[in-house]
């Protein structure tokens, strides 16, 4: 009997990612060793207090994500490090704001979350330059598919940045953050955009914002501060202007949408460093040929309906231009 695999049945079908980003106003990245339950945080080394707080916080369906990294580092202390991203509260973004905290062991980790949470400074927290974080699931005990792709990517996307010498970058195993069947997936902070199906080609136009903006058809998953619908429309700005894309503030929104949700009016509007900007509207129609029906994981028992959309009549709504003064 052959073993079903979901990123197999994904890539096979010819599923477009786009659209899959997940929306969180918060992340919390709490450095852990694996091995790591098939839910991390009942990881036996996780402690009683943090299971307790990452379970009050689910329940209350706040929009905040726990996660656990680690890297192929040896570690040279027995401090914990501990990664909050929040969400730029301002309109127009980048993506989120990273506070860092080297804390004296995981037991202590749940004070300095309340105490974040609360608004309250912490001791543990260290000033660092500016990075970016980059988290490749690996989560084989909650998927199969991450383990044996994104192991391999990992290894991968490591000797990328030893080749190009930077020492901005850090990349992190990750527990499951979902779209197993993208695996290899990331999340790319501070800007909190998904990607997935990477490999050393696409990654490296990733990472040095260079070559062909085409390769993010294939790998992109959507960017996480906006609704799903509208990662689609974000896609087709992408295609039109370009790495510029990624050094504008963007703000976007559904404006209505049908009760099937077969077709979504959405709009987005962006501000380029010189402040000058646009606003852009758009349909987003379900798109039959690329809608599918497929199993969302290794373990699903049935196949989910994935819906996919087109953008139809992109247009011009308001464009504000830069006032120089004489």
């Amino acid at each position: 009997m052959n073993k079903f695999f979901c990123a197999e049945a994904s890539r096979q079908a010819g599923e477009d990612i786009i659209g899959s980003g997940a929306i969180f106003q918060t992340y919390v990245l709490v450095e852990c060793p694996t091995p790591w339950e098939y839910e991390a945080f009942d990881s036996k080394q996780v402690p009683d207090n943090l299971k307790s707080l990452v379970a009050e916080i689910n329940q209350s369906k706040q929009q905040i994500r726990f996660l656990l990294i680690t890297n192929n580092e040896g570690k040279k202390t027995k401090e914990t490090k501990v990664l909050i991203y929040d969400r730029s509260q301002k309109k127009f973004c980048r993506g989120y704001n990273k506070r860092e905290f080297n804390v004296g062991s995981i037991d202590q980790v749940a004070g300095v979350v309340k105490n974040y949470l609360a608004g309250e400074n912490s001791d543990w927290e260290v000033l660092t330059d500016p990075t970016r974080d980059i988290l490749v699931c690996t989560h084989g005990s909650h998927d199969q598919c991450c383990a044996r792709y994104g192991n391999g990517f990992y290894l991968q996307a490591l000797a990328s940045i030893a080749e190009l010498g930077w020492d901005n970058v850090r990349m992190w195993k990750a527990s499951h953050f979902g779209g197993h069947r993208f695996a290899p997936t990331a999340i790319d902070f501070p800007d909190g955009r998904y990607y997935g199906v990477l490999d050393p080609d696409s990654f490296k136009s990733i990472l040095t914002r260079s070559g062909d903006i085409n390769c993010l058809n294939k790998v992109y998953r959507g960017w996480g501060i906006l609704p799903n619908p509208i990662q689609v429309l974000e896609r087709e700005m992408l295609r039109r202007y370009g790495w510029d894309w990624f050094n504008y503030k963007v703000a976007g929104q559904i404006i209505e949408q049908s009760a099937d949700k077969s077709i979504i009016k959405g709009e987005i509007s962006f501000e380029k460093p010189d402040g000058s900007g646009y606003s852009y509207q758009a349909e987003l129609v379900k798109d039959e040929s690329k809608t599918l029906q497929l199993k969302g994981s290794c373990g699903a028992v049935k196949e989910s309906t994935f819906l996919k959309y087109s953008v139809e009549n992109l247009r011009v709504t308001s464009e504000r231009l830069v006032c120089l003064s004489a």
